[in-house]
């Protein structure tokens, strides 16, 4: 038993000094994925509710982004453009449950080439082709109800001799809500519900049970973590949290206001961020999460790419990135046309289906809190920031004063003391509309659903036509940045 005991104490000395030569090289890289959190349901940016430790504690050891936002509310459509670099109608799955095609170059295949290991858990919902990019995928059997379930084995059962590349894609907190041990943990009645849904017990539930699930999720990232610090690894690693889109309520998921655009964005990386507790209000959009990775990985970015990297906000967090952020609404659920820029100041969106409600997807229609939205309506007891899914036709045109106008609720688009700015604007999106080749097509994908009830239609489920097409998915343009 002796000399068991001092062999297994070598082999942890081996190992031990296997993982510190290891960190001298090239960063591992972890990319945990939210499904549908909003990026303020998290401590660490502000809630007073919602229990989220590690994430919290994570960006007092790292850095939290305040400015990251996605290009499009739509979860595959944003996992498309994440791991692509582009924008969707530049991917050629520009609509939900649309599979990214085979000629679309993606960062983890890149990175696989240049030594790295690379894996996947949880969520996939991006296709057959993208697999292409991963050694390991476990996205089926024994995931959880959560889909954090096979994170930690994951990362144990890595070959020992690579960096390693993970996208641990969580099914926490996407409807429906399902049972878990942090079931209950959130009050209903310490919940204030935002400004645009209702104040009203059934909505206040359903948002405890939506926080229960961010609990969940923040608690596999601890166990992960832990892994990392157990392997002797977690120095070197690079480890980014994000969420795919809004959280599914109304006004936020499919929605081109911050409720629906803007993500959640926390980085820790011991070895590589000097400056710890940092706060970046640097302008970045998810389509520069690829070109980032391979910067990070000493691996050549291709034209394809539309984002760039910021890798340099890693050491100087305030420096300047990005002047403007694009993103667009295709079709999730219901037929819809937006497309949306953003900077530190202000909010455009360009609504192309303005005869038609913005009602929000169908898991989100079928939810409790749209049920307490329709019971204000029809009593006619609606605020205007409750009536605004309801209202049609919608104005084609929205600005709106982000700095002292957070949730996006008063539209100057009409404003004479803000012309200014909606030219600046519409002149951005006229260039981005142009240079990446986006279409606007007459004959869209229609409505699958009911947006009363949410529950699908009696009609045959057809898609239209797709924006952007082949020349889109041809482009290298970038547009302004």
């Amino acid at each position: 038993m002796k000399i068991l005991s001092l062999f297994l104490n070598f082999l942890a000395v081996v190992f031990s000094l296997s993982a510190a030569v290891a960190q001298t090289g090239r960063p591992n890289i972890i990319l945990i994925i939210a499904d549908d959190i909003g990026w303020d349901d998290l401590g660490c940016y502000g809630h007073t509710v919602v229990q989220s430790p590690v994430i919290d504690r994570m960006a007092t050891e790292g850095i939290r982004f305040d400015n990251f936002y996605l290009t499009t509310s739509s979860c595959s459509p944003s996992r498309s453009s994440i791991i692509s670099g582009r924008y969707p109608h530049n991917t050629g799955a520009a609509e939900l449950h649309t599979p990214l095609p085979e000629s679309i170059s993606i960062f983890p295949e890149l990175l696989q080439q240049a030594g790295y290991f690379t894996a996947q858990s949880g969520k996939w919902h991006m296709g057959e082709a993208a697999r292409r990019g991963f050694d390991v995928i476990h996205d089926k059997e024994g995931i959880g109800d959560g889909g954090e379930e096979m994170w930690v084995p994951t990362l144990k059962d890595r070959p020992k001799d690579k960096p390693f590349f993970l996208w641990l894609a969580a099914l926490d907190a996407h409807r429906p809500w399902g049972p878990n041990e942090f079931s209950g943990t959130h009050d209903p009645a310490q919940i204030s519900p935002p400004v645009y849904l209702a104040n009203a017990s059934a909505t206040k539930t359903d948002l405890a049970q939506y926080y229960d699930e961010i609990k969940r999720f923040d608690h596999y990232i601890g166990e992960v973590e832990k892994e990392l610090q157990r392997q002797g690894v977690l120095e070197n690693t690079l480890i980014m949290v994000i969420s795919d889109n809004g959280r599914p309520f109304p006004r936020s998921k499919t929605r081109m206001y911050d409720s629906g655009i803007k993500s959640p964005f926390v980085a820790k990386w011991p070895a590589g961020i000097k400056k710890s507790a940092s706060l970046s209000e640097s302008m970045i959009s998810s389509i520069d999460i690829a070109p980032t990775f391979l910067d990070l990985a000493e691996v050549k970015v291709p034209d394809s790419f539309q984002g760039k990297s910021f890798a340099s906000l890693f050491e100087k967090p305030e420096k300047a990135f990005r002047k403007y952020v694009f993103a667009e609404h295709n079709w999730h659920d219901h037929e819809a046309l937006e497309r949306m820029v953003r900077t530190k100041d202000h909010l455009y969106v360009l609504n192309l289906r303005p005869s038609l409600s913005n009602n929000g997807p169908a898991d989100s229609n079928a939810s409790p809190s749209y049920e307490d939205l329709k019971d204000l309506r029809d009593k006619g007891r609606l605020s205007p920031a409750q009536a605004d899914i309801f209202l049609h036709p919608r104005p084609y045109e929205e600005l709106y004063l982000v700095t002292s106008d957070g949730e996006q609720l008063l539209n100057l688009g009409s404003h004479p003391g803000h012309m200014e700015a909606l030219e600046q604007l519409r002149e951005a999106m006229k260039i981005w509309i142009e240079d990446t080749k986006d279409t606007h097509p007459e004959n869209l994908t229609p409505d699958w659903y009911d947006k009363e009830t949410g529950k699908p239609l009696d009609t045959e489920k057809v898609r239209g036509e797709m924006p952007g097409g082949e020349a889109a998915m041809q482009t290298t343009a970038k547009g302004p940045f």
